[in-house]
């Protein structure tokens, strides 16, 4: 059952950081990693702060978190590739 909450927080994550990177339009298959990814990023930036700080139950803690990873990974694509295209 971890798995598909997974799958989900990294979907509904993906897809909230592609709507704010509006320059990427990605799939849905990539939004998903995007937010899988994110997870990790935002687990490794934060932890469980935004849980015990903002008294978030788990689920909307853990997609906020993946969010805010996915944001920052997509930051770093686009600072990556705007020096590319210099």
């Amino acid at each position: 059952m971890g798995i598909l909450v997974s799958i989900f927080v990294g979907a509904v994550a993906g897809w909230l950081a592609d709507l704010v990177f509006k320059r990427f339009s990605f799939s849905i298959w990539i939004q998903i990693l995007l937010g899988i990814a994110g997870g990790f990023v935002g687990n490794w930036l934060l932890g469980n702060d935004l849980q015990q700080i903002f008294g978030l139950s788990e689920l909307p803690a853990r997609i906020l978190t993946s969010f805010l990873g996915a944001l920052v990974i997509l930051g770093i694509v686009a600072l990556v590739k705007s020096r590319q295209q210099t």
